[in-house]
């Protein structure tokens, strides 16, 4: 029964463990001691750790009641048990974990005597567990499988993606899309339309007369001042200061900015809700270095996503859509753009 117990716990921990994303792996606990504290380790292994008095499987010979047996669970065994759920847990949870097992034991002694560990039902829920099991554990071998990277593999992927790892120091300068009405002039629908019409060219020409100043060298900040008036924005001046970028940290419409020289000036960026110019201050390229963990993590990912994919496509469900009922349309996903830290491209900056 104890050990359909942990079964049970294994499947819950692999059903939860298998809904989400694959996180990073991390060293499995190879022995029982690898999961001790310098406090436990002062307690044997064969001592012990957990007891619970008038619950047992199988009662002493000679033993009438069952208040007279009772559960022993050792060091040795419930950190074997914390080595396959909760390895490298803390004190507290250690102790949470010691808990609810100790209870869940109780419960399914009682459930035994009950029978319930019987029947269809009961076969059906074991099998379903140990498809979580399974699943949790290839889940597990393909994150260690993917995080062996090499050096070489990292140094590769530099070379080969360097664009990706340019940095600039950029100002951004930001002109509304229109001028902000005057909430106390009353106008009719028609009315309201011509003069937005009329907001959006004339913003659009200042626009494009701001972009031509700051390429002929005139102060980004005084410029983003007069847009700023111009538009009628209630709130104070936006900062045209983004401080470093990088080419993945930039719309992908506005990724020419990287190949700004310093002091150049960018071409003048539409959308939704305005219009955008950069400027140049200093590029640079990021030293491997300072992004091998980056480049670790991002072929990780690349390789789990690609082992997942690969296992789901070789074999693809097919369900019984007068049983099941047809499959709902899936929404086209809109891509969006990766902005800095912080930073709105599409949107007015604060």
């Amino acid at each position: 029964m104890r050990r359909v117990l942990v079964y049970f716990l294994l499947g819950a921990l692999a059903w939860g463990q298998a809904a989400r994303a694959p996180a990073p792996p991390q060293k499995p606990a190879a022995t029982a001691s690898s999961t001790s504290t310098p406090g436990t380790t002062q307690v044997p292994l064969t001592a012990a750790v957990i007891t619970i008095p008038g619950t047992c499987d199988q009662p002493e010979a000679g033993k009438a009641k069952a208040s007279d047996c009772k559960t022993v669970i050792t060091r040795e065994e419930f950190e074997q048990l914390l080595n396959a759920v909760a390895a490298g847990a803390p004190p507290a949870t250690r102790r949470q974990l010691a808990t609810r097992y100790a209870n869940g034991i109780v419960m399914a002694h009682q459930a035994h005597e009950m029978g319930l560990d019987q029947g269809p039902r009961y076969e059906e829920l074991l099998k379903i567990t140990r498809i979580q099991v399974l699943s949790q554990e290839l889940v597990k071998h393909l994150q260690e499988k993917s995080s062996a990277i090499s050096d070489k593999e990292v140094e590769d992927y530099y070379q080969s993606n360097a664009p990706a790892y340019q940095e600039a120091d950029v100002q951004r300068l930001y002109i509304p899309r229109t001028k902000q009405p005057d909430p106390k002039e009353k106008l009719s629908d028609e009315e309201a339309k011509k003069r937005d019409q009329e907001s959006q060219d004339a913003m659009k020409k200042e626009a494009e007369s701001l972009r031509s100043r700051a390429a002929a060298g005139e102060d980004m900040d005084a410029l983003q001042k007069e847009a700023s008036t111009l538009a009628g924005l209630s709130t104070s001046t936006p900062s045209t200061k983004l401080g470093k970028v990088r080419r993945t940290t930039l719309p992908p419409d506005q990724s020419s900015v990287m190949d700004l020289k310093a002091g150049q000036v960018s071409e003048l960026f539409a959308s939704p809700g305005g219009y955008f110019v950069y400027k140049a201050l200093e590029t640079n390229v990021l030293p491997l270095e300072k992004v091998r963990e980056e480049i670790r993590g991002t072929l990780r990912s690349q390789r789990m996503k690609d082992s997942m994919a690969a296992i789901q496509q070789a074999s693809t469900p097919q369900l019984n859509e007068q049983y099941f009922g047809q499959a709902p349309a899936t929404p086209q996903e809109t891509p969006k753009d990766t902005k800095p830290p912080g930073k709105s491209s599409e949107s007015a900056p604060k």
